[in-house]
């Protein structure tokens, strides 16, 4: 028997935790299929004129674009609180650390999701359903780390940005920059990470507070997070 073909609503909603995990395209899941189909119309005329013009400044302004109005709307999240705090000294005084949620780690310190040696992104795009359900791994990477020794695995999204150039989504180069600069009184020596794409509920109600209360113990006063 035949599987099933794949509707064009599966289509667009495979691009957010799907087949297709791709940040760029992830709001087309918010769309209704016609809104999608007429993104796709538009995309595909504007493709045709740049291959005409050599100009591909449409393209990109068209997606660009309709992520901003799309993730513009409002969310279907609300909260009665939020657990942010005000940072309780200047800046230039404070210890900061680096926290993502990008599924960064450095090489050889892979943390084995599921117990599997050296999964590969195509297998953990595969088993985003399985990463949906499991309580999160932390990642410790020296700030110092080169480039060359990081690595990134993650079922939610396209790791190929972050592999071509990691300060897209771990800032470290940027924020010793800033320190060197006395804009940030210090930085904690280790960036943490972990694959956002998790047991939610686990996170808020009992991992990440055991992280908050670490953190705390080591003097740090503020965090730059990175979500994907």
């Amino acid at each position: 028997m035949s599987e099933q073909p794949e509707s064009f609503a599966d289509f667009k909603n495979s691009f957010s935790y799907g087949s297709r995990a791709d940040l760029n395209f992830k709001f087309l899941k918010g769309l209704s299929e016609e809104a999608a189909a007429d993104f796709f119309q538009q995309l595909l005329w504007k493709l045709g004129d740049a291959y005409d013009s050599d100009e591909w400044s449409g393209v990109i302004e068209h997606v660009r674009a309709s992520q901003a109005r799309n993730y513009a709307g409002p969310s279907r999240w609300s909260y009665d609180e939020s657990p942010q705090a005000r940072l309780g000294k200047p800046l230039s005084g404070a210890k900061i650390a680096l926290i993502t949620s990008t599924g960064h780690f450095v090489e050889g310190e892979d943390p084995k999701p599921f117990g599997v040696e050296d999964m590969s992104q195509e297998e953990a795009v595969r088993r985003i359903d399985d990463f949906l359900k499991e309580e999160p791994v932390l990642s410790a990477i020296p700030m110092e780390t080169p480039h060359d020794r990081l690595r990134a695995r993650h079922g939610g999204y396209d790791v190929r940005g972050v592999l071509a150039d990691h300060n897209v989504a771990l800032p470290t180069d940027h924020l010793r920059g800033l320190a060197a600069e006395g804009l940030i009184g210090s930085l904690h020596p280790l960036a943490y990470s972990f694959v956002g794409a998790c047991a939610q509920t686990p996170l808020i109600g009992r991992t990440a507070p055991k992280w908050v209360e670490m953190w705390k113990d080591a003097g740090i006063d503020g965090a730059v997070l990175v979500p994907v």
